[in-house]
């Protein structure tokens, strides 16, 4: 049976362990203390950047992502966003390790094609190969393919990481189904990534039995992120005790809440 704890409820990535199932972006918010506060009000442990479009030291002198989101508060994910090819990709997890300190968490995303920046699967698993024996711990970004989601578990990749919908276009789930799939066929965590719009999409993906929840703009475009995220962090928390919960089946006619048997008038 199934019981929920904060303490016992843990979500178990590769050698690391955390509370929190929201994990969240760092782009498209107005300055670097909205993107404070929002990521505090979220609640999240893990917080992914983007390497090619972030400054984490690399650019001495310009602000520093790390001045609000400090290491020893946080777990920074290096995510390849930019990257069109396995190589690019692999050369920015690399280059990431070496600004980190040997941080070898990664997150990986191969884009395919500009305009839906939906995975290109064929680079995903060539780069998710090549970091893997090179030791890193892969989160993987991919297409909603339950077959190219085993593949890239077997491989070895610590999370696989699902879109909902194109990243950034806030349609939330759109194929549940899949979702559903993959999720019922994996022994490693399942993690929404890309499509979220609102709170409503963060509890569904949780309902399904997700593993958590990866999002940036569905809380940076809001008109109020810090709000938002505080919005998405109990979506999450909701979703996850529903489907431990475990939800009443579904039926086609009414069931009486009081029920008739033993009246006496």
């Amino acid at each position: 049976m199934h019981t929920l704890s904060n303490k016992n409820d843990i979500l178990t990535v590769g050698s690391r362990q955390f509370k929190s199932r929201l994990l969240v972006g760092t782009g498209k918010y107005k300055d670097l203390q909205e993107t404070g506060m929002a990521i505090r009000a979220s609640g999240a442990e893990i917080v992914t950047v983007a390497i090619r479009r972030t400054n984490i030291g690399q650019n001495p002198g310009e602000p520093n992502l790390l001045d609000v989101i400090p290491l020893d508060e946080f777990t920074i994910l290096p995510n390849t966003a930019g990257c069109f090819n396995a190589t690019d990709a692999v050369r920015t997890c690399k280059l990431a390790r070496e600004l980190l300190d040997g941080h070898n968490l990664v997150k990986l995303e191969v884009l395919g094609d500009e305009k839906t920046l939906y995975p290109n699967v064929v680079h995903t698993l060539q780069a998710a190969e090549e970091l893997i024996k090179d030791g890193f711990e892969v989160m993987v970004y991919t297409s909603d393919d339950l077959i190219i989601a085993k593949e890239l578990e077997d491989m070895g990749c610590v999370a696989v990481m699902p879109l909902a919908a194109p990243i950034g276009s806030g349609l939330g789930i759109q194929n549940k189904y899949n979702i559903l799939s993959i999720v019922e066929n994996a022994k490693v965590p399942i993690i929404v990534d890309a499509g979220v719009g609102t709170a409503s999409d963060a509890t569904l993906a949780m309902e399904l039995g997700c593993d958590g929840v990866l999002m940036n703009t569905a809380i940076a475009a809001a008109k109020n992120p810090v709000l938002m995220a505080s919005a998405m962090r109990k979506g999450i928390e909701a979703g996850r005790e529903a489907f431990l919960a475990g939800r009443m089946p579904r039926k086609r006619y009414a069931s009486a809440s009081s029920p008739i048997d033993g009246t006496f008038f």
